[in-house]
């Protein structure tokens, strides 16, 4: 309907709005999500923001829950008759979410996520979740929908400092590359002293902030079992390596073995005319690959890759693109948009191979 917004539904998990979110939502809009959890499972719904213009009976703006399974409903809801508690736990596998407004001057709208029975975690964690606790060091495990990357909220840090408490807790953990947008997941976090400066990222499609203060507050740490060391390359090979002759008529060679990361000066570059260009790594032995960084060619050579696509290979002949969890087609993944700065993209489930394209 014309009253959807953000909306990204799987089986065990989802996160959806309202149009405009959380900017106001429109007059005279509808929408109608159905929700449906794999069998003997039921449903979880955190209402994350229930702001709908208040009016007798929520006649202009109404959020209301059908569960046809049980023959019950839960609502209407707007700003003056709301959620009775922020987590609804139904018996049911099949929910439908219907939203509609009429003419009206104010609100937020509404944003709303829901987990099955098999992943409650905490009861299931609202996308817009913050932590504001004390600086003491605790672990804890929440289960975030799918869907967090694109809601409203910011996020202050990077996976190696951290973030800082006021974070939103899931979009945070997307970004640290801890769980995959389009699945969601469990995620154990540990909370910490935090420190004064967090410098800002880009990572699995998402821009941190830089944050500055006085004094230290709490900070979180989104946490996974994988491992997060840097892989040996053994050898570089590439499709095409340009041979450039400069202004002073000297020859600079972008071979592949430039490629690694820590190189100083230049870095490697196809040939400019040639198309599918590509860079292989060979590991030398078959290892299990978490993710990427890519940086571009430093400041004096303003050159950088903007998007790319991966495939891997256990024998150097066959190859299998990377399509990520459970998708249909080849992922693309965002790189960078200056010479200088580092971006990092998750592999989620990670590649287990030997060479990287």
């Amino acid at each position: 309907g014309d009253g959807c917004g953000h909306t990204l539904l799987t089986p065990h998990s989802g996160t959806l709005s309202s149009k405009n979110y959380p900017g106001t939502y429109p007059n005279h809009t509808a929408c109608r999500w159905q929700l449906r959890a794999p069998p003997g499972t039921s449903l979880l719904l955190a209402f994350g923001d229930v702001d709908l213009e208040p009016s007798e009976h929520c006649a202009r703006s109404s959020l209301l829950l059908a569960d046809p399974q049980a023959g019950t409903a839960y609502g209407p809801y707007c700003r003056n008759a709301g959620p009775a508690a922020p987590l609804l736990v139904t018996n049911s596998s099949t929910v439908t979410v219907l939203f509609n407004s009429t003419s009206h001057r104010s609100g937020r709208g509404l944003l709303l996520s829901y987990a099955t029975s098999q992943h409650p975690g905490r009861g299931g964690a609202s996308p817009r979740d913050r932590l504001l606790t004390p600086p003491v060091t605790v672990c804890f495990s929440v289960y975030c929908p799918a869907g967090c990357k694109d809601i409203d909220g910011d996020i202050w840090g990077n996976p190696s400092q951290g973030y800082r408490d006021t974070s939103v807790l899931c979009k945070a953990a997307v970004h640290a590359g801890v769980i995959a947008d389009e699945l969601g997941g469990q995620v154990t976090l540990s909370r910490e002293k935090g420190i004064t400066l967090y410098e800002s990222a880009f990572a699995n499609g998402l821009h941190s902030k830089r944050w500055a203060r006085r004094g230290c507050g709490p900070r979180l740490h989104p946490t996974s079992s994988s491992c997060g060391d840097a892989l040996e390359v053994a050898a570089f090979n590439a499709s095409s390596s340009w041979h450039e002759v400069d202004a002073l008529g000297q020859d600079r060679v972008w071979v592949a073995e430039r490629a690694a990361l820590g190189t100083t000066g230049h870095s490697w570059a196809a040939e400019p005319v040639s198309e599918a260009a590509w860079l292989e790594l060979d590991l030398g032995a078959r290892r299990n690959v978490t993710g990427i960084i890519t940086k571009g060619s430093s400041e004096q050579y303003d050159y950088y890759v903007t998007s790319y696509r991966v495939s891997s290979s256990r024998d150097g002949k066959n190859w299998r693109p990377y399509r990520g969890s459970g998708g249909q087609e080849d992922k693309v993944f965002e790189g960078n948009s200056d010479s200088y700065g580092e971006v990092s993209n998750a592999f989620i489930p990670p590649i287990v191979a030997r060479y990287i394209r």
